[in-house]
């Protein structure tokens, strides 16, 4: 799906709605093998972890000679540990620091406001009515049919202040953050699961993005297939790895590889933005993907990332966080409620995704007008929705950039 002037990608469809990401994207970052993610046994290196990052900033910091950064900051570990090292390398540089105040969602600004005085960064924070209304303006620039672009809108207001912008990506996936389903996922399977059992679980703790009927949800041009979804996740679950390190092996290699770093990537060059992402250097995410899981996750706490939390305690920061993944978080229910539904009815109603093939009907009809649909199937019409727009861009070109969805 890389050249928009190529019919379309049954495929890439297929992958985007069913695992929000496309292994078919030219990926920035190395992809890894069951092998790089063989623990070392080792007790993590605190300081050697600090260094990279350190360094990491340091030497793009120096490259761009820029006299201001701006650093993408939602209070919790990765971005609050990024600004602590960023300010300890610069102690006099001047730092803005961006936070998303979605409307109707739980609002974690306050805690970044508290975390960006610590350091001395402005603190800005952009106040989200409707996370939609410029959907049409993102996914030109990502060419790509993808509707949680939060990114945008913190790389939009970066541009009114700087054209460096920090980024914490990268320590979920290199330092086990997404413990919200870890628990679930060793919950149900056991060490003698096939890795067919192991797949099915794992797509079921994605609870944003799988539904049970949908195999429903795609026409024929989609050529929809489960057995296309296993073997793409198989090699993620048939190997030596223990339970957990296959989580974190197909974690890596989905939507980092193929959603958050390509697609943030595409909206920074489209503003011209320089993004430094110091989690993400070569020699840490080696280093980083061979430490043991027990030195990463707090099984018993359910709780992540422990040598970073272990750096926030030796900067003196840890008490401003919480201990639960936090980041940018829209309340996907009531974004539905506010804006979603109407803007589903009124773009899929006469839907060209479905007069062309690719979307069944009857699978929209039957659920866009349910009371207290389920997060499940929300979080699919708003990739429909995202879908439908993107058509109207690149195939139809029925619509431009500029159209809001309000």
């Amino acid at each position: 799906m890389e050249d928009f002037n190529s019919p379309l990608n049954a495929s890439s469809i297929v992958n985007i709605l069913t695992l929000r990401y496309d292994p078919s994207i030219n990926p920035n970052l190395p992809k890894k093998t069951w092998q790089d993610f063989e623990s070392s046994n080792e007790i993590p290196n605190i300081s050697f972890i600090e260094t990279q990052i350190e360094e990491e900033i340091k030497e793009k910091i120096d490259s761009l000679k820029s006299k201001k950064i701006s650093i993408a900051l939602s209070g919790g570990v990765d971005s609050t540990l990024a600004l602590a090292l960023l300010r300890k390398s610069y102690p006099d540089i001047n730092i803005d620091a961006i936070s998303i105040k979605f409307a109707n969602s739980v609002d974690e600004t306050t805690m970044a406001s508290k975390i960006a005085e610590k350091f001395d960064a402005n603190h800005h924070v952009v106040y989200l009515e409707n996370y939609l209304s410029e959907l049409p303006k993102a996914i030109s620039q990502i060419k790509l049919p993808f509707w949680d672009l939060h990114w945008y809108y913190v790389a939009k207001k970066s541009k009114t202040f700087s054209n460096v912008l920090i980024s914490g990506d990268g320590g979920d996936e290199i330092f086990s953050g997404y413990t919200f389903r870890y628990k679930k996922f060793l919950s149900l399977t056991h060490d003698n699961s096939t890795p067919y059992e192991k797949i099915n679980v794992y797509l079921s703790c994605h609870e944003r993005d799988r539904v049970p009927d949908q195999e429903f949800l795609f026409g024929k041009k989609s050529n929809f297939s489960w057995n296309s979804i296993y073997e793409l996740l198989l090699p993620y679950f048939d190997n030596p790895l223990s339970r957990l390190e296959q989580v974190f092996l197909a974690d890596y290699n989905g939507k980092l590889l193929y959603n958050f770093n390509p697609i943030n990537s595409r909206i920074v060059k489209n503003f011209k933005i320089d993004v430094v992402t110091p989690l993400l250097n070569k020699k840490l995410i080696s280093y980083g993907l061979k430490i043991p899981t027990k030195f990463k996750y707090d099984e018993s706490k359910n709780i992540g990332k422990l040598p970073l939390r272990e750096l926030l305690v030796k900067n003196k920061t840890d008490k401003l966080i919480s201990k639960e993944k936090l980041g940018f978080n829209v309340n996907t229910i009531n974004l539905w409620n506010l804006h979603g539904h109407k803007l589903c009815k009124e773009y899929l109603i006469d839907s060209r995704i479905v007069k062309d093939g690719w979307i069944n009907n009857d699978w929209i009809q039957k659920y866009i007008d349910k009371n207290n649909l389920d997060i499940n199937y929300v979080n699919k019409f708003m990739g429909l929705l995202a879908f439908e727009i993107w058509y109207r861009l690149f195939i139809t070109k029925e619509i431009n950039s500029n159209e809001r969805l309000d």
